[in-house]
């Protein structure tokens, strides 16, 4: 299909590009920005004076929640809701039941996903059988099969005799480990450690359980020369680490998630379960320094985190609910609002192209080559390149409601009184290859 996107506000992070102008697409592909030719006949014509046109955003950090745990979300509706949030690539995690530990799994979910044509999946392959964190996977089956990395998801491998020789196998390789910086006996309250889950009365998680972890790891990747990738930072100190580590010239990437970015622990209130989240939502200084690592690029992406819970798993006791929240239609919009865009406020072009910086082309550089051909052109607007776009009405504020939410899950710590408030920007449409994907009614 021949698409022709007019009088858009064309914006590519990668390149600085920030002008009005036409896009058009042909085969899956931009053929042409800026001023189209007039020989150009497009099949459908768009126009999109007053919405911005970027590339389609790319997720490092969603479950799926299939196979496995299906009453929680389908492949379905977790790649519709990444379409509505203008998502085009997302990260898989590898803990669904049973594991993606074995090549005939992978293949099956790459495959239902290539189906559906929503969204396209990049799964990460389990590093551990069974993610115990004992015997190592098959990872040249898995990578064969379509895995794009290794990872424990938040299964800790508590013996660091295993994760060397996971970390000298992959570095062998040239495999990426994806790993959540935690200590296996330190992490296992319910809230960080402080004085809002001492008041509470509930089980703490201190800061050491993810800088002991991340020491760990940074010193076994001086070791190895293994390229790593830390998962969902949550603490001041932990960025100092990262900083420190980038530093030395280690082949290190990092990310945060939505919620570690613009929420505290505070915001727990009295004991709201949509706030029940891994990791747990630390101290106001350890979210300003996310946000300021993630402003000078000591991190590299903003995740969405995406984890859809049923209402039986999430209404319970504090202590007692699953933690996860869905994030996948937000990514855009909190992206939006780190960068300053308030109801009412308008961003500036250096804070647009920032915004969409860490959810488009910051995570392509962390997935690198395991992109394969769309290394070059995802999340860019490149002539030549993949037809991947999300187009933005940036003046739009919009309530989080559980009835408009795409995904099968239906908590996010942004619908409730506590926190709710109208956030910035709506994904008007989405194209996946050319192909439109998701378009706002």
């Amino acid at each position: 299909m021949k698409i022709l996107i007019k009088n858009g506000r064309l914006v590519d992070p990668a390149s600085g590009l920030d002008q009005i102008g036409d896009l058009a697409i042909s085969g899956g592909r931009i053929t042409s920005m800026g001023a189209v030719s007039a020989d150009f006949t497009p099949d459908r014509t768009i126009d999109a004076t007053g919405l911005v046109v970027a590339p389609g955003l790319v997720d490092l950090a969603a479950r799926l929640r299939e196979p496995g745990h299906e009453h929680e979300g389908m492949l379905e509706s977790e790649l519709a809701a990444a379409a509505a949030g203008g998502v085009t690539s997302v990260v898989c995690l590898p803990d669904t039941d049973p594991t993606l530990d074995e090549p005939g799994l992978v293949e099956m979910l790459k495959l239902r996903a290539r189906k559906l044509s929503r969204c396209r999946l990049f799964p990460l392959g389990a590093l551990t059988r069974g993610l115990k964190g004992e015997a190592l996977t098959e990872m040249a089956e898995l990578t064969e099969a379509g895995c794009i990395g290794f990872s424990q998801a938040d299964a800790p491998v508590k013996d660091a005799l295993v994760l060397n020789r996971a970390f000298q196998y992959a570095a062998t390789f040239g495999y990426t480990v994806w790993l959540r910086p935690q200590d296996a006996w330190l992490g296992k309250g319910v809230a960080a450690s402080g004085s809002v889950a001492t008041r509470l009365g509930l089980s703490g998680v201190p800061v050491s359980a993810e800088t002991i972890a991340l020491h760990t790891i940074i010193e076994l990747v001086r070791a190895t020369g293994v390229r790593v990738h830390l998962c969902r930072l949550s603490s001041a100190a932990g960025v100092d680490l990262v900083r420190q580590a980038k530093a030395q010239g280690l082949p290190i990437t990092a990310d945060v998630s939505i919620n570690s970015l613009l929420l505290t622990d505070v915001d727990i209130g009295y004991f709201n379960p949509a706030m029940r989240l891994t990791p747990p939502l630390r101290q106001g200084r350890d979210r300003d320094a996310l946000q300021t690592g993630l402003a000078d690029g000591t991190l590299d992406a903003l995740v969405s985190d995406h984890n859809p819970v049923s209402d039986d798993e999430k209404m319970l006791p504090f202590g007692e609910a699953t933690p996860g929240a869905t994030g996948l239609e937000l990514l855009l919009s909190l992206a939006l609002k780190w960068a300053g865009a308030d109801a009412g406020g308008d961003l500036s072009p250096a804070a647009l192209r920032q915004a969409l910086a860490v959810v488009t082309c910051g995570p392509v550089k962390v997935l690198g080559e395991a992109l394969g051909s769309l290394a070059s052109s995802a999340g860019r607007l490149v002539q030549g390149g993949v037809a991947d776009i999300c187009v933005v009405d940036p003046k739009v504020h919009w309530r989080v409601e559980r009835d408009l939410l795409v995904s099968q899950g239906k908590f996010t710590p942004y619908a409730f009184e506590s926190t709710a408030s109208e956030l910035p920007g709506r994904v008007c449409l989405t194209l996946v290859a050319g192909q439109v994907a998701h378009e706002l009614e």
